[in-house]
């Protein structure tokens, strides 16, 4: 009687595993591909968050149209006087992060354009030397798109060209800076409604060596002493209203 009791109950298991419904492997695929694949957080470009603040502070009050526009480097960006030691003009101010050239190419349609500036001022080129990894040659030649991609949109716009400066802690850097702005220099010579300005030699001693006291402590940005250089540099070549 037992015996019978196991047989009825192994013919049971039976029919109910053969009840059990599986997923063929053919459809299992077809789920497997269907469900969402997970994407990775794109990887913003340097020096976008500046840019978005700079955006979002133009989104709560645009800068006046048909004034003149700094733009490029950290040395722009540390001139936190800049409005006041330049008050006959109406400036604004777009330098960012430790930026080079390829970075001002990239933002030209967020911190250029959108300003319709009377005049443009660039200063950049100083940190592409100092990535150890460009030559003076290269340097022209991220200047010229910059200048090109300018040129395309603004065709009369005055550009002004602020050449690169030395510094103590950049002091091994300036062989390549002073053929950059050489190379520059003469790119610009036959190029209407520009100016290169050489600040270069004006920030140097008696033995060809940067100005000590016109740098804060990280020998690299320039105080107000230094500044004051740029400006008298700067004033001959601004446009006033």
């Amino acid at each position: 009687m037992a015996k019978k009791h196991i047989l009825q109950w192994l013919l049971l298991l039976a029919l109910c595993v053969s009840c059990v419904q599986t997923t063929p492997p053919q459809q299992q695929t077809q789920q497997t591909q269907q469900q969402p694949q997970q994407t990775q957080p794109q990887k913003q470009p340097p020096f976008w968050n500046e840019i978005k603040a700079f955006k979002q502070e133009d989104s709560l009050q645009l800068p006046p149209k048909q004034a003149i526009l700094f733009v490029g480097s950290s040395s722009f960006r540390m001139w936190k006087h800049m409005q006041e030691m330049l008050p006959e003009y109406t400036v604004i101010n777009r330098g960012f992060g430790g930026s080079n050239l390829l970075d001002l190419r990239r933002y030209l349609n967020d911190i250029v354009f959108p300003y319709e500036p009377r005049q443009i001022v660039i200063y950049s080129g100083e940190n592409d030397i100092a990535s150890d990894t460009v030559g003076a040659q290269e340097v022209l030649q991220r200047f010229e798109d910059v200048f090109q991609a300018i040129r395309a949109k603004l065709p009369t716009v005055p550009i002004v060209y602020v050449s690169i400066k030395p510094s103590p802690s950049r002091e091994r850097f300036m062989p390549l800076m002073r053929e950059s702005n050489q190379l520059i220099q003469n790119y610009l010579q036959d190029k209407p409604h520009t100016r290169f300005v050489d600040v270069y030699q004006l920030m140097l001693n008696e033995n060809g060596k940067p100005l000590p006291d016109i740098f804060i402590q990280d020998n690299l940005h320039m105080n107000d002493k230094g500044y004051a250089i740029w400006v008298k540099a700067l004033e001959p070549h601004l446009i006033k209203q």
